[in-house]
């Protein structure tokens, strides 16, 4: 790679010692690595002091700022933004390799997301391809959204490579899966009530069959195996609780 050219990959986390470790590996052939944490308590902040990293501890203010700041301390030419719950895989490094030696030829890469749950590659479900826009030119793109599904805002043309990030979401577990929808229908509630959206029993009796039939059927969950009916399952019940949580706020302020 040309001295000139650089990418930085970003990172945020809290309390991630059980991936972090096989994320910065998959990451330490970068010019540099931006960790941005919020806060860890368990050995997340040990880990990462055992790698070339330039950390940075603040409070958590949210998915889009927290990785908006994370971009701002990149100096590279290119930044990759991770989850800590992410890896590399080979092919998609030699594929950035090449993509930032020839300088684009577009602004931003949407890369395919591929999802490791209960045991076996999620291919199915709406969990593949997944595409995200994750590698951006410095200064060409920046984080935008409410307090969840943010996504990369980028000013010029979006490509797409072939080789996958690799996740490993929920800590491999339902009850990851389960405190992870607890927070995330939350959040969801709270952007649906700041829209001026507002609880109605119809949402509440027909939304989650809709999404269980959407997944299971429609996205093929069932090729998946037990895995694919656990997943539609937890994703109906987690629409199932947006709409509580929706009408819990609505009660409030009445």
């Amino acid at each position: 790679m040309p001295e000139s050219i650089k990418i930085s990959i970003c990172i945020i986390c809290f309390n991630e010692e059980r991936n972090i470790q096989n994320c910065l590996e998959s990451a330490s052939w970068a010019d540099e690595i931006i960790v941005v944490d919020s806060g860890s308590t368990d050995r997340t902040i040990e880990i990462i002091k055992q790698y070339d990293t330039k950390l940075f501890r603040r409070p958590w203010t949210g998915y889009v700022d927290q990785k908006n700041y994370a971009f701002s301390k990149a100096g590279g030419d290119w930044i990759l933004s991770l989850d800590a719950d992410e890896m590399i895989s080979a092919g998609l490094r030699e594929e950035i390799l090449h993509i930032i030696e020839w300088s684009g030829p577009a602004d931003g890469y949407r890369i395919p997301r591929l999802s490791f749950y209960q045991d076996r590659w999620i291919r199915h479900c709406g969990f593949y391809p997944d595409k995200q826009l994750r590698l951006v030119k410095r200064g060409k793109g920046s984080w935008v959204g409410g307090r969840v599904h943010e996504r990369v805002e980028i000013n010029g043309s979006v490509g797409a490579l072939k080789n996958d990030i690799l996740h490993y979401p929920y800590k491999g577990s339902i009850v990851g899966q389960l405190q992870t929808l607890n927070n995330f229908t939350t959040l969801q509630a709270e952007d649906l009530y700041e829209r001026g959206k507002r609880f109605h029993l119809i949402l509440l009796l027909f939304r989650p069959l809709f999404k269980f039939l959407e997944v299971y059927i429609l996205k093929k969950g069932f090729l998946d195996g037990i895995a694919g009916l656990i997943i539609a399952v937890t994703f109906s019940y987690s629409m199932f609780v947006r709409y509580v949580k929706l009408r819990e706020l609505d009660l409030r302020d009445s």
